[in-house]
C-alpha cells in the first residue's frame, strides 16, 4: 500500500509518500480500506514534535472507509461495512488497521467522504457547545475561525440551541460562509491593528456592555488575551486548540479581576471515555448530516501524495471548511 510518513520532526517537507508493507488486523482491529483520511491540525503537531511520537510515523488519525477484514475477537463488524473513525494512527494511506472499539458504521444515506470530513471535527463542534459550556437559548457565543472545520459546525449546532453566536473571520468570503452557517455577526479581525483591544469593544457594544456567556477559542496565543476580556461576569473560556502557538503561562488569579470567569482546555478524549458516549456524539452529528440538518463543508480536497500541500494550506490559514487527502 501507499503511504504517508514524518521521517523526522518537522514542516510539510518532512512527509514522504511511500510504499509500505499492507498492514493486517490484530485482535480488536479492523482492517480498512481508506476512502478518505482528514487533515487536522493533530496531523501537524504530531508532525512537527509539538506532540512527543516515534519517528518514522504514519500520519494521520481519522478517515471513513470499507472493512476489508476482520481481526480476532471483534464483534459487530463484518467485511464490506462502511465505517468511521476518529482515532486511528496511521490514516493517511490506502489501508489502516483500527481499533474497532473506536470505529463507527457510517448511516446508508451518508456517503463516505462526507463522514471523513465530518467526525473529527463534529465530535468536537459536539462535545464543545453541549458538554464543554451547554449552549442554551439566549446566550451570546464568540466563536473565533468561524468559516474553519470546527467553526461552521459549531455555529450550526450552537444557534440550533438557541444561541446567538458571533464569529472572527479574516476574509470576506469567510464572513460570508459564516453568515451562511448561522453566525448574527462577523468580526474581520485581520483589520485590527490592535485585536487585544478592539475585539472585546466590538463584543461589547454587541451584548450591550455585557460580554459573552462563552469564548470558544481554538486559535490560542494571538487571540487569548481578546478572547478573556470579552467574556462577561461569570463567562467560560474554553480554549480547544493553539492554530496560532500554545499560551504562555497565565496567573489565575486574572480570573477572578476578570469577573469571577472560568478558563478551561478540553481535549475529545475526556468527551468519548465510553462507547456509549462515543456512539451518541456520532450518531448525533452523522445522522443530522444524512438528514440535511447539518451542513458538512468539505473546502479541499488533495490526492494522498500531496499531504504536505494540504498541511501548508491548514497551517497557513489558507482553508475554509474540512480539508481531505483522498488515496
Amino acid at each position: 500500500m501507499h503511504a504517508v510518513v514524518a521521517r523526522e520532526p518537522g514542516g510539510p517537507e518532512v512527509l514522504s509518500y511511500t510504499e509500505l508493507p499492507d498492514p493486517t488486523p490484530g485482535p480488536g482491529q479492523v482492517l480498512v480500506r481508506v476512502a478518505a483520511a482528514g487533515v487536522n491540525f493533530i496531523d501537524t503537531y504530531r508532525r512537527a514534535g509539538v506532540y512527543p511520537m516515534q519517528y518514522p510515523h504514519v500520519v494521520g488519525v481519522e478517515g471513513a472507509g470499507t472493512v476489508e477484514a476482520i481481526g480476532d475477537d471483534v464483534t459487530g463488524f463484518a467485511v464490506g461495512d462502511r465505517v468511521a473513525w476518529l482515532d486511528g494512527p496511521g490514516s493517511y494511506a490506502e489501508l489502516v488497521a483500527v481499533d474497532a472499539a473506536g470505529v463507527v458504521h457510517v448511516p446508508g444515506l451518508l456517503d463516505l467522504t462526507t463522514a471523513a470530513a465530518l467526525l473529527l471535527q463534529g465530535i468536537t463542534a459536539h462535545y464543545l457547545v453541549r458538554s464543554t459550556f451547554e449552549v442554551q437559548p439566549g446566550h451570546d457565543v464568540l466563536l473565533h475561525a468561524g468559516a474553519g472545520g470546527v467553526g461552521l459546525l459549531a455555529t450550526q449546532l450552537a444557534v440550533a440551541r438557541g444561541g446567538r453566536v458571533v464569529t472572527t473571520v479574516s476574509t470576506p468570503e469567510k464572513a460570508a460562509l459564516s453568515s451562511a452557517a448561522g453566525a448574527a455577526h462577523t468580526i474581520d479581525y485581520a483589520a485590527m491593528a490592535d485585536i487585544t483591544t478592539e475585539l472585546p469593544s466590538i463584543v461589547r457594544d454587541l451584548t450591550d456592555g455585557q460580554g459573552m456567556h462563552v469564548v470558544y477559542d481554538g486559535v490560542g496565543r494571538s487571540t487569548f488575551e481578546a478572547s478573556l476580556a470579552s467574556l462577561r461576569v461569570r463567562g467560560m473560556l474554553v480554549l480547544f486548540g493553539a492554530a496560532s502557538g500554545p499560551v504562555p503561562p497565565f496567573d489565575p488569579q486574572r480570573l477572578n479581576k476578570g469577573g469571577s470567569l472560568y478558563l478551561t482546555r478540553p481535549t475529545s478524549s475526556h468527551y468519548l471515555r465510553t462507547r456509549g458516549e462515543l456512539e451518541w456524539r456520532t450518531s448525533d452529528v452523522l445522522e443530522s448530516a444524512a438528514a440535511g440538518d447539518l451542513e458538512v463543508r468539505i473546502g479541499a480536497t488533495y490526492s494522498l501524495s500531496d499531504a504536505g500541500e494540504a498541511h501548508r494550506a491548514l497551517e497557513g490559514r489558507a482553508t475554509t471548511g474540512k480539508v481531505l487527502l483522498v488515496p
